[in-house]
């Protein structure tokens, strides 16, 4: 096993890479999702990531899937459902094999094409929340239908039957916030 700190170094940086092109990821930390100090978040993951495949041997795929799910739950209140983490999981495993046979020209390439891949995504809300410190109780569930939000310069599909507005309501209403595949 590869044990120089300059190899576990590398290691990092392939982490940092793959972590750092996963569009869920960026997109919390872009849009505010972990506070003020998500970028710093993001970085923390980085180091808390290598030094979980460090700590433990053997790591099976679903393993590392339930730790990142975990740590964006915790840290940046999002639920990952869009199917990227399965692949995220797997270019870190294969990183670390990398690593741990010592193979680090190949771990060198591999970190070299995530970092050629790496797409910012940036996502704009539809409209800025307003604070007018009033809050009400009424129970009622209300959503202004005034303006759609534009995404990409196109309106999303205003089909009713393929989409299910109560549900994605009811997800943000409890605060969770779910980032899904896109179609």
């Amino acid at each position: 096993m590869a044990a120089s700190s300059a190899s576990r170094e590398l290691f990092t940086a392939g982490v940092r890479a793959v972590l750092h092109n996963w569009p869920v990821l960026q997109i919390a930390v872009d849009n505010g999702f972990g506070g003020v100090y998500g970028q710093q978040k993001a970085d923390w993951m980085v180091d808390v990531l290598q030094q979980y495949f460090h700590d433990n041997a053997d790591l099976q795929k679903f393993e590392v899937e339930d730790y990142i799910s975990t740590l964006m739950d915790q840290e940046f209140d999002t639920v990952v459902d869009d199917g990227s983490l399965p692949q995220v999981s797997q270019d870190l495993l294969q990183m670390f094999s990398q690593w741990q046979q010592g193979a680090l020209q190949q771990l060198q390439a591999s970190i070299t094409k995530h970092s050629q891949n790496k797409q910012r995504v940036k996502v704009t809300p539809a409209a800025p929340e307003s604070d007018s410190g009033q809050e009400s109780d009424d129970g009622d569930e209300s959503m202004d239908c005034g303006t759609p939000p534009v995404v990409n310069g196109t309106l999303p599909s205003t089909n009713p039957a393929s989409s299910s507005s109560s549900a994605v309501n009811q997800e943000e209403d409890d605060g969770w916030t779910v980032v899904r595949k896109k179609k």
